[in-house]
C-alpha cells in the first residue's frame, strides 16, 4: 500500500526530468550536486538497468548520479527547508527503509490531468 507522500519511481521519474530546472540538489548519502545559474540537469540511462542524472556546465560534465530503478522501493515526499520539497528514493533493506538517492526541489510534485476530450459537433464526411 503507497503511502498518501509517497510515490512510485514510474511515476516520479517522468515528473523530475520535466521539472529539471527545479532541482536545487541531488544526491545520495555519501555524496551531493548542487545545481548553479551556470548548470544544467541531464537526464539519461546507461543501460537499460540504469537511470543517470548528471549536472553539465556547457560541454563539462560537473558530476553524476547513477541510480538503479530495481533497488528503489517508493519515493517519499517531505518538506524541507522554506520551499522546497524532499524527495527520497527509498530501498528496503532487511525489513527497514533506506535512503538511497534523493532530490530536493523548489516546489513540490504537482500533477496536471491532460485536458479533457474535446467533443466537436458537426458531420462527417
Amino acid at each position: 500500500m503507497t503511502h498518501p507522500d509517497t510515490l512510485s519511481l514510474q511515476d516520479f521519474w517522468p515528473w523530475l526530468a520535466d521539472h529539471c530546472n527545479c532541482i536545487l540538489r541531488a544526491g545520495t548519502p555519501d555524496s551531493i550536486l548542487y545545481d548553479d545559474d551556470d548548470f544544467f540537469w541531464r537526464f539519461t540511462h546507461e543501460n537499460p538497468n540504469t537511470l543517470l542524472v548528471q549536472v553539465v556546465k556547457g560541454k563539462r560534465l560537473v558530476g553524476e548520479v547513477f541510480i538503479e530503478p530495481d533497488l528503489v522501493s517508493s519515493v517519499r515526499i517531505t518538506p524541507g527547508e522554506k520551499e522546497e520539497v524532499i524527495f527520497d528514493l527509498m530501498a528496503d533493506a532487511d525489513g527497514e527503509e533506506q535512503v538511497l538517492y534523493y532530490f530536493v526541489m523548489a516546489h513540490g510534485y504537482d500533477v496536471h490531468e491532460p485536458p479533457a476530450a474535446v467533443t466537436r459537433h458537426g458531420r462527417l464526411h
